[in-house]
């Protein structure tokens, strides 16, 4: 299928490693000019060579609202401009109701909810202008059905749910589509280090009897950008082999 994403311009957030890297491949397989941020500059280098097509490598950590905008002025900088913003944060430190501290939810919610208000309200403006663009949210499965022990986590990323759903309804008549994937266990450095590596016992409890590839989840990413996917927004979509069990 022709994606129509040839020279359209991406910054895809936390792409050093993981989904993040899985969706900058994807794009930039698709013709799209990639800009991609990290916090380890030879992880990050080594990042941009596999995503090729000449992605630009810009060092950011999004953790914070100054940086998180300062990704999205980079990239507009380098690219000449964003069309796609592809939100993408790691995830905070595990823990439940008991163990974690009031004061640990600050930093949770700058980063995996006030990192993706920020590079929206940098990279949405001119989209609107332009009467074209796309925003696809990395998130998490937990935001449909919790996850024991990232009490963090299932907080922050449910706000961010809540802002992409309110954004997406105002920016719809503007040619500018908002929506977010919900990935449940794939094969990424998170889920070995919250499972001490046994990704077969992780397998064991998906319906589809194996751990997410991600390069399959890129390719999803890169179909919500596309111009066939442009009546789709608003929608926060599982990409989980069967685990979210509830029927809506």
């Amino acid at each position: 299928m022709h994606l129509g994403l040839e020279g359209r311009r991406a910054a895809v957030a936390a792409a050093s490693s993981g989904l993040g890297l899985a969706a900058a491949r994807a794009l930039a397989a698709e013709g799209a000019r990639v800009a991609i941020c990290g916090r380890d500059r030879e992880r990050l280098a080594s990042a941009a060579e596999a995503v090729g097509g000449g992605a630009h490598p810009i060092l950011a950590d999004v953790g914070s609202p100054e940086g998180a905008t300062a990704f999205v002025r980079e990239a507009q900088d380098a690219l000449g401009g964003v069309d796609i913003l592809v939100t993408n944060a790691g995830g905070p430190p595990p823990g439940g109701f008991a163990s974690t501290p009031v004061d640990a939810y600050g930093a949770a919610l700058d980063l995996n909810l006030i990192s993706v208000v920020a590079m929206c309200k940098a990279a949405v403006p001119a989209m609107r202008e332009r009467r074209w663009g796309r925003v696809v949210a990395i998130t998490s499965l937990s935001v449909r059905q919790p996850i024991g022990n990232l009490i963090l986590s299932n907080t922050a990323r449910a706000g961010a749910t809540g802002f992409l759903k309110t954004l997406a309804r105002e920016v719809a008549g503007d040619g500018v589509t908002v929506n977010s994937l919900l990935p449940g266990s794939h094969a990424t450095d998170r889920l070995r280090e919250l499972n001490d590596g046994d990704l077969d016992r992780v397998a064991a409890g998906v319906p589809a009897g194996e751990v997410g590839d991600p390069a399959d989840f890129g390719a999803f990413v890169a179909f919500l950008c596309s111009v066939h996917a442009r009546y789709v927004t608003g929608s926060a979509i599982p990409v989980d082999g069967g685990e979210y069990a509830a029927l809506l």
